[in-house]
């Protein structure tokens, strides 16, 4: 796909896993909560239908590359923020000044084998992934299209 840009999405497997992509109704879901400013940026500004994504665990044991996913919407207002009784509600975002911003996904498939982040780190084709350089904690992160076919490589597709 022309100009398709690759991304690495962290979720915390409490709040959101990759069977829960996959149980969802066309395999698609709003991917929403992100609450740091360069991470909604990212999703503000740049992710772009089409996009494809790494779809990481993270919060667990082993943390890993478990499958990948295709991003289906134009960034929109993530409604969380404007939730009093959700977990990550921002009472500074409303409907008329949104703050933070949300995008749908869509599952492509598990990985044969989820690649972790100790595989990760001991790959010399990506020391330079932003995963592995600190600090590393943005829940989303913009990763190279060679990158992205090292993981999938490292998968076994």
């Amino acid at each position: 796909m022309p100009n398709r840009n690759y991304w690495l999405i962290k979720c915390n497997v409490k709040l959101y896993t990759y069977d829960s992509l996959l149980a969802a109704p066309n395999r698609t879901l709003g991917w929403n909560g992100v609450r740091n400013a360069q991470a909604r940026n990212y999703i503000r500004d740049e992710i772009r239908v089409g996009d494809g994504i790494l779809f990481y665990h993270s919060s667990c044991p082993n943390p890993a590359v478990v499958g990948t996913a295709t991003v289906t919407s134009r960034p929109h207002p993530d409604t969380t923020a404007q939730d009093p009784l959700a977990d990550r509600y921002d009472p500074d975002s409303s409907p008329s000044n949104p703050k933070w911003y949300s995008v749908d996904l869509r599952a492509e498939g598990k990985l044969p084998r989820p690649v972790t982040l100790a595989q990760i780190k001991s790959n010399p084709n990506l020391s330079g992934m932003r995963l592995v350089r600190s600090p590393n904690q943005l829940s989303v992160q913009p990763v190279t299209p060679t990158e992205y076919e090292e993981i999938l490589r490292m998968a076994g597709l």
